[in-house]
């Protein structure tokens, strides 16, 4: 059975006009994880499924731009006649405490159940069974590696080129890899994030099936993003925009 990723947003820092920061619907076998729910990435969602469907949400680290969108999920499923069950929300430690902090504890009291894990942790969330890397970056960012139906996918979150991400993306069908500058990281931005050239090394080197850039900054030419990636890999390459779908099958 297919493993389908939908792309919501795929902006880094801030969402461009009509678009969203980095956020990802991954289905299999009826179930509905969200990972990294960032800045408008909620409106892009809704278009596409209700609320109270979404099954779990994963949050890779606690930059805005990967979680803020969980205060209008939350209130989406709590605010209503019928609120739905408690929405499970897997973070490393106080990735949430300020998103959480948005409301007063009682407007989203029952709507949500935090579980806490570092980065390393295998995770059983539906009917994937994930995986998770420390990655470098200004916050604990932890990418995850889901398995499912003889498919995997690996999400980066943030990350400095390290052979963590390597390791992570192996063998994998799809690696939706950080790329927030096409080709060179600001020198004090090295350790903490990557290029889109990062981002097709790492793809080469884990022999992955297919590259997705994401968390290009704004204004960013594609085609340049995707020329980068495409010096150092031969594989499919795509850019993260809302409403890309994507069959694992």
């Amino acid at each position: 059975m297919r493993v389908r990723l939908t792309v919501l947003g795929g902006c880094g820092a801030w969402p461009e006009p009509g678009r969203a920061c980095g956020g990802y619907l991954v289905e299999h076998d009826g179930f509905r994880l969200l990972i990294d729910p960032g800045y408008a990435t909620v409106p892009q969602l809704l278009q596409r499924v209700a609320a109270d469907e979404v099954g779990a949400v994963f949050v890779s680290h606690g930059h805005p731009g990967h979680c803020a969108d969980l205060n209008p999920l939350l209130r989406a499923r709590a605010l209503r006649d019928d609120p739905a069950p408690p929405l499970p929300v897997y973070a490393p430690a106080g990735a949430l405490d300020a998103v959480l902090a948005l409301d007063r504890p009682q407007t989203l009291a029952g709507a949500y159940e935090v579980h806490v894990f570092a980065a390393g942790a295998s995770l059983e969330i539906g009917p994937f069974r994930a995986g998770t890397w420390l990655l470098p970056h200004w916050l604990p960012n932890a990418g995850i590696r889901l398995a499912a139906g003889g498919r995997v996918l690996a999400c980066t979150g943030d990350s400095g080129p390290a052979e963590a991400v390597r390791e992570l993306a192996r063998g994998a069908d799809l690696l939706l890899a950080e790329a927030t500058y096409p080709e060179r990281v600001p020198e004090d931005s090295l350790p903490y994030l990557s290029s889109a050239a990062d981002a097709g090394r790492h793809a080469a080197r884990a022999g992955a099936g297919r590259l997705i850039l994401t968390h290009l900054w704004p204004g960013t030419s594609h085609q340049q993003a995707h020329a980068a990636a495409a010096s150092a890999y031969d594989g499919r390459i795509s850019i993260a925009a809302p409403g890309r779908v994507i069959d694992l099958q």
